[in-house]
């Protein structure tokens, strides 16, 4: 008898089921998670799932008021009024169900968790009444506006996918985490400014044509902006400012098919580290700032390299710059600082002044000459197309753009003054420096900047010159020249105060007589410093340095600090170099030289012999194979410089021999060069040219004359190079180099003969 009543209970529950009616024998097998009731008293079930079972009708659940998790997905249900009886539910999920009423149930005091998604809502209703709401998703509904949660104060994720929404609104003061808007009909972003919680937000699958209306959700992380009318680059402008936004994907937008789109979007937000879903590599980020804004460091090297390149196109020819002596750089002089600080009148005064060793290098520029500037004298004012022809022409040494405009030096402005034996001095901005650092011309920068910014800005609006954005921009730059001052100890060989033209004028004369080696030589001079060391010696012995001697000084070893604002200091030339000389151009150059495997004696006889062979065919002492280069095809036989290593247009600093002697009093006897090792010659010649020659007396024809009808014909010499002997120039510390005596002429052919 109880097994029929079992099996008739068992076919009632199933034909309930068939019904959509829930029963209580099918609640008690979907029951789990036993624990506290919510008052406590009691030991409870708190989970029900019967999802998925075609439900139509849950009213059986009215007589479970202690349930916290109830699960009726995937059913047929159009009423929940049962859940009114439930005062401790948690979460309810009844997605995927026939319900067209929005929360039609009485609300349970703690219900946090609603999921509606998949039903037929229309419309939604005021939840005041559900303070403690937390998530709610209303995904796939017909929902055509969003409203009723302005109250909602505990609502962080909400979800709203796939409706008929044409607008943003009712979010003002949301504690929302999560808003998505995807799949809906919105035209724009505007509603959102008030979510100042927001991290993460999906409007992909919209209308939207701008992103404004997200600048001010700086919390966000991640914008979520796929399949939308996004068409232009600049629309990022707007979340530039959201600093923690690191994901954002644009994927099937317009603005996809815009050249470099990648790159642009990196470079305009360069927080993100994820684009369109792909990861946003370092390289990405360093090749989109190169590309729209590179560093100083970077236009300079992509500077130096285009004239290099164009330069390389060119008939390589030698220079006068390139060849001043074999120790030392040719000599240079660059005045830099921030626009209007008077580096351009410096220069002019200081060649003026010290026309004996300087001459004005004048610049290219593209700009139009302000009022008392010369064409040639302060610039050379040429068109962008002369400027653009005169870069693939290889004519520049650097260029550079400020403010619109296009500025270079020359190769020939250098040019023409190293043919007059003056080392050139010209002046220019940091981006210049920057570019002429990369080349191989090593000159001296002094930094002249502006301490007191009022009174510059008083001075640049006296000019009448600039407008207002131009002042501004120069203003900002004082902290740009600063910066590189205190960032690359150095780098600057002196950095002088302008605030007072002529202050800054007698302290910069005092730095290049500093320079020069001049304390002994310019008269009037009375300054309080110490005399350098090489100068006392010259005092003592009566040996002057000529000009050349100081011209070269220019270039040779660099101050032993970085200095800032000391017009009374000295730099000490041809000194040893510390160790904590840090900040010496060539300082880590020695290191490493001094860190190098010391070479045999037979490495260094040979460097030496070879380094002693280039040296006295410079100075004119010796012939060899090294002279051949230079020679000219036009040398006179007669020509005072027939026995010159050198005929080629003289380097900075070179002197005749009567200029030189006529610059310094007599210094007396001078000691005898040291002889040249003939057989070291004779055998380097014999390698070179595969035969042996017979010693070389003064009545014996130069090696290679009979060749010189073969050769390619050199540059000419300058002009005026015919009426006085040309020398090359002389290092310094070194003398003129005498003739060798007759006992020391025989002396060393015995030995050559004997070896």
């Amino acid at each position: 008898m109880e097994v029929k009543q079992v099996t008739l209970l068992k076919r009632s529950n199933e034909q309930q089921q068939k019904d959509g009616v829930l029963t209580a024998a099918v609640v008690s097998n979907c029951l789990s998670n036993f624990g506290n009731s919510g008052t406590g008293h009691y030991k409870v079930y708190q989970f029900l799932s019967v999802a998925g079972q075609s439900l139509s009708d849950v009213s059986v659940l009215c007589n479970y008021v202690h349930l916290q998790n109830l699960e009726l997905a995937h059913n047929k249900i159009k009423d929940l009024s049962c859940l009114s009886h439930m005062p401790y539910l948690i979460i309810l999920d009844a997605s995927h169900n026939e319900l067209s009423d929005f929360f039609g149930f009485q609300p349970p005091k703690d219900l946090q968790e609603v999921n509606f998604s998949y039903n037929h809502i229309r419309k939604m209703k005021d939840l005041s009444a559900y303070r403690s709401l937390s998530k709610l998703q209303l995904d796939y509904n017909s929902l055509t506006e969003i409203r009723g949660l302005e109250r909602c104060s505990s609502l962080t994720y909400l979800s709203l996918a796939h409706n008929k929404i044409s607008k943003i609104s009712c979010l003002d003061g949301l504690p929302l985490r999560h808003l998505c808007l995807r799949g809906n009909q919105l035209e724009s972003a505007q509603g959102l400014d008030t979510l100042r919680s927001l991290r993460l937000l999906d409007l992909s699958f919209n209308r939207i044509r701008s992103l404004s209306g997200l600048q001010n959700l700086h919390h966000v992380c991640s914008v979520n902006l796929e399949s939308n009318l996004i068409c232009e680059i600049t629309e990022a402008a707007h979340i530039h400012g959201l600093l923690l936004l690191s994901d954002l994907n644009l994927q099937k937008n317009p603005v996809q098919e815009q050249q470099d789109y990648r790159l642009s979007l990196i470079f305009l937000l360069q927080h993100l580290t994820t684009l369109d879903q792909e990861k946003v590599t370092a390289e990405e980020k360093v090749s989109s700032v190169n590309k729209y804004d590179p560093p100083m460091e970077v236009v300079a090297a992509k500077d130096h390299m285009t004239q290099l390149v164009y330069q390389l196109m060119q008939p390589q020819v030698l220079y006068d710059s390139t060849l001043p002596s074999v120790d030392s750089p040719y000599p240079m002089l660059v005045l830099t600082g921030p626009q209007g600080c008077g580096k351009r009148e410096l220069a002019h005064k200081l060649c003026h002044e010290f026309s004996e060793y300087f001459a004005y290098g004048a610049c290219h520029t593209t700009r139009e000459p302000y009022l008392g500037e010369e064409d040639g004298i302060d610039y050379y004012f040429v068109s962008e197309k002369e400027f653009q022809n005169m870069i693939h022409m290889g004519k520049f040494v650097q260029t550079m753009q400020y403010c619109g405009h296009r500025y270079g030096l020359s190769r020939e402005a250098i040019e023409d003054v190293a043919r007059e034996g003056l080392a050139c001095c010209v002046h220019m901005e940091l981006e210049g420096v920057l570019s002429l650092r990369n080349s191989y011309f090593e000159p001296r920068y002094v930094l002249l900047v502006p301490t007191q910014v009022e009174r510059y800005v008083a001075c640049l609006r006296s000019r009448g010159l600039y407008t207002q954005a131009q002042i501004d921009m120069a203003v900002g730059r004082i902290q740009l020249y600063a910066g590189a001052n205190r960032e690359r100890p150095g780098f600057f060989d002196d950095v002088v105060p302008c605030d007072d033209q002529a202050e800054v004028y007698r302290t910069l004369r005092r730095l290049v007589k500093d320079y020069l080696g001049l304390e002994e030589q310019m008269e009037g001079d009375q300054s309080d410093r110490a005399v350098p060391d090489h100068a006392s010696t010259e005092r003592e012995t009566g040996i002057y340095r000529s000009p050349i001697s100081a011209t070269t000084a220019l270039a040779r070893e660099r101050p032993t600090s970085a200095k800032s604002s000391r017009p009374a200091s000295g730099t000490q030339f041809g000194s040893a170099l510390e160790p904590s000389d840090l900040s010496s151009r060539n300082y880590y150059n020695k290191v490493h030289a001094q860190l190098r495997p010391q070479k045999s004696s037979t490495e260094l006889a040979s460097i030496g012999r070879r380094e002693q062979l280039i040296r006295e065919a410079v100075v004119g002492k010796s012939l060899g194979a090294y002279s051949q280069l230079f020679k000219s095809s036009d040398e006179s036989p007669t020509h005072p410089t027939a026995n010159s290593a050198l005929s080629v247009p003289s380097s900075a600093g070179a002197l005749s021999e009567a200029g030189a002697r006529d610059a310094a009093p007599d210094p007396g006897p001078e000691p005898a060069v040291e002889s040249l090792d003939i057989s070291a010659l004779r055998h380097t010649l014999e390698i070179l040219e595969g035969q042996e020659r017979p010693p070389q007396t003064p009545d014996t024809p130069r090696p290679g004359t009979g060749l010189r009808s073969t050769m390619a014909t050199p540059p000419s010499a300058r002009p005026g190079s015919d009426n006085k002997p040309i020398l090359p120039p002389i290092p310094l510390g070194r003398k003129t180099p005498v003739p060798p005596s007759p006992a020391q002429s025989s002396g060393s052919q015995t030995s050559s003969q004997s070896s």
